[in-house]
């Protein structure tokens, strides 16, 4: 029997074992594709979970699709999984393509989206995907980020572990064991990937390596910034958007999911926390292998980099200057050869030498790839650069704390892109500081942040910082369209392909421009939440407050010759959906100061700040008001 497996564009012919000899799809140090993807087992499951949060006084039942080696398991072999569990597969589609499961006329999975199956399975793995609960085939409700959803995955490890049952469609019971070692890796992007992560932070043994793209680590940061609501109603709008269910049967958990996020007063409470991983990191056994874009507006970096910094496990980190995009769609053969080893380590047990490479890998400029020793750079330290107070329009960075204040009225129609564009003028809700021109190169690794003293004449107000490079450059159009990539008219092929599944796909092209400026990083806080996320302290006109902004981590570059930009607004109308008041606020320079995690030094500026020349943002245009976004 032959097996065709796709590398590149390249197809190789590869021929099946007829014995089991030792492990015949490990050669080289490496696993192989020995295995018929044509021939594959394919079956589906459905996992008893221990909740019940339909209300139906039976066990909810999670649906879990497989493809594994039939040769394996004639000889007796047992292979570890790739497992990936999300609420898309048949609402959305996963992939820059959309892909979805699709069933034959008996229910028997055909195609898995991706090319996680088309590529493993021949080098002796199974992969399994689990529909969420209350998705696709699932029993349940969709909880988002809840109990339900975390623990409703982590049964499927039980299972395939022996410590769960399961039965396939006719009712008989369905074991694993027989065919898995029960080492099983967990990936996925955006919300799978997130489910990773929640599976993780139980400590479920039998996980032993996880690879969140794009991935969220608390739903709160999420679904919240700092007490600033990004959408309102948000958590019951992605359940509805992803239910495989009968509306009339999850309503109480929609309903428990909008008294639960509690948008009236945006507090952290017992609903966030459930949905929090971070504190639980410490739980965590499995390696991890992080994947992020820098420039990610969807799932924030905040995700990724207080994850990565509580995680006391061998850990990997790819960061890419793009936004919410998956790394087989930036680099892709890079992407698959250490996706490759990274699962032969750590589910194959083979010592290749990946966990001894340099755990960081970062896209530094369009294109362009370092490995470095550590995240956030070991270089960077932080420093304090003072607000000056310049031309008394256009302040300074650095330097000593200036004496003057600035005073701006909310302006939540005000863009991002009038915001940061000519910030040598006055800009109606919006105040500017600007360093001089960067004798050297620099670099920000790491959390920035923007303390504010500020008098505001309203019980709360929002607050809005944001960093700019001005200075022309290449860079990647993270803003655009395809997040920073563009899609081509080629195909290449990952993998073995049916005629129901194959594994090719468009090929990509990161999408560069060329622009006289860009926004490095965004922040934002309610002020009322000031004192603490978990409760509201109105402010008091008249009383002077200092009040920090967290900025989104990031790791960026500026060049000999750029200017460092720090914009300070109230509302932002398109990154959150502001609770504006329309306060005023005044801000004293002397009890302000920017904090940089830097690497190399901001020259000192002079009296005023340097003329920094924009192109004009577009004029008349409609602020572009968030929309929901699913993570």
């Amino acid at each position: 029997m032959a097996v065709v497996a796709g590398v590149g564009a390249t197809l190789t012919i590869f021929a099946a074992p007829a014995a089991a000899a030792g492990t015949p799809y490990l050669k080289g140090g490496q696993t192989v594709p020995v295995y018929s993807y044509q021939n594959a087992v394919r079956e589906s499951v459905w996992v008893q979970t221990p909740l019940d949060n339909d209300g139906d006084g039976v066990p909810d039942r999670v649906a879990v699709d497989i493809v594994r080696p039939r040769e394996a398991a004639e000889h007796h072999l047992r292979v570890p999984v790739v497992l990936e569990g999300s609420p898309y597969y048949a609402c959305c589609g996963r992939g820059n393509e959309g892909e979805l499961k699709e069933y034959d006329a008996n229910g028997v999975i055909t195609k898995q989206p991706l090319f996680y199956d088309n590529y493993f399975v021949p080098r002796g793995y199974a992969f399994v995907s689990a529909d969420l609960a209350g998705t696709n085939r699932s029993t349940g409700c969709e909880d988002v980020g809840g109990r339900e959803e975390v623990l409703g995955a982590k049964a499927v490890i039980d299972w395939l572990n022996g410590r769960a049952t399961a039965t396939y469609a006719d009712g008989t019971p369905a074991v694993a064991t027989g065919w898995t070692n029960g080492r099983t890796g967990m990936i996925g992007k955006s919300w799978d990937g997130s489910v990773a992560n929640g599976v993780a932070a139980t400590g479920v043994a039998g996980l032993e390596t996880i690879v969140p793209i794009s991935a969220i680590s608390s739903w709160y940061d999420y679904q919240r910034f700092n007490g600033v609501l990004r959408a309102t109603d948000y958590p019951e709008y992605l359940s509805t958007v992803v239910s495989g269910r009968p509306s009339e049967t999850c309503a109480a958990a929609v309903k428990a999911l909008d008294q639960g996020s509690d948008d009236a007063t945006g507090n952290y409470n017992a609903f966030w926390a459930e949905r929090n991983f971070r504190p639980d990191a410490s739980r965590v056994h499995a390696s991890v292998f992080v994947v992020h874009g820098i420039n990610d507006t969807n799932v924030t970096t905040t995700q990724f980099a207080q994850w990565w910094e509580r995680l006391g496990v061998p850990k990997k980190i790819w960061l890419s200057q793009m936004s919410h995009v998956d790394p087989f769609d930036i680099r892709r053969a890079d992407w698959v050869d250490t996706l490759h080893r990274w699962f032969d380590r750590w589910l194959q047990g083979l010592h290749n030498g990946i966990d001894r490479e340099p755990p960081a890998t970062l896209e530094t400029a369009p294109g362009t790839w370092v490995n470095e020793p550590a995240w956030p750079a070991p270089a960077a330290r932080p420093v304090r650069v003072a607000l000056g107070d310049g031309d008394g329009t256009t302040g300074t960075l650095g330097g000593g704390s200036g004496r003057g204040f600035r005073t701006w009225t909310d302006a939540p129609d005000l863009t991002e892109a009038a915001a940061t564009a000519t910030p040598g003028a006055a800009v109606p809700g919006r105040v500017a500081f600007l360093s001089a021109p960067l004798a050297t190169g620099v670099r920000i690794s790491g959390t920035p942040s923007a303390t504010l003293r500020v008098q505001v004449d309203k019980p709360t107000t929002e607050l809005t910082a944001r960093l700019v490079d001005y200075g022309t450059a290449a860079r990647v159009n993270y803003l655009g369209d395809g997040e920073g990539i563009t899609t081509l008219d080629t195909q290449s092929c990952w993998g073995a392909s049916t005629t129901a599944d194959d594994a090719c796909y468009y090929d990509t092209a990161e999408d560069v421009v060329t622009a006289d400026h860009a926004v490095l990083t965004r922040g934002w806080q309610d002020a009322a939440h000031h004192v603490s996320l978990r409760f509201v302290t109105p402010l008091q006109p008249g009383r002077w407050y200092s009040i920090t902004v967290p900025m989104q981590p990031t790791d960026q570059r500026l060049a000999a010759g750029h200017v460092l930009g720090l914009m300070v607004q109230a509302s932002d109308n398109e990154y959150s959906s502001p609770q504006s008041t329309g306060a005023t606020i005044r801000l004293d320079l002397r009890g302000s100061a920017l904090m940089l995690p830097l690497v190399g030094r901001l020259p000192v500026p002079g009296a005023t700040a340097p003329v920094v020349t924009t192109a004009p943002a577009a004029a008349g245009l409609a602020p572009q008001r968030f929309r929901p976004l699913l993570p």
